[in-house]
């Protein structure tokens, strides 16, 4: 995997193109990320009787790891990770 937790990345495809945000979490058998701010969907929650309205909650769901690229912090554009030369 290209990206790591913790890495600062930027959206080059799909609905949040150009956003930028955090990796929380890297999904490794399914070759996802979880990006704070990105892909933010509404969840329905069904009543409960702790909670008996029920809810909307927006939640952050994963995207394809293919569809972020490590943030250059000097440009603020999306850069390519080489491997160290030997």
């Amino acid at each position: 995997m290209h990206v790591k937790r913790g890495d600062q990345v930027i959206v080059i495809s799909g609905n949040d193109k150009g956003s930028t945000g955090e990796v929380v979490e890297v999904m490794l058998d399914a070759n996802r990320v979880l990006v704070s701010g990105v892909n933010v969907r509404t969840k329905h929650v069904k009543p409960t009787q702790s909670n008996p309205q029920g809810d909307r909650v927006e939640r952050e769901f994963p995207i394809h790891s293919s569809n972020v690229m490590l943030l250059d912090p000097s440009t603020g554009k999306g850069t390519r990770k080489r491997p160290a030369s030997n």
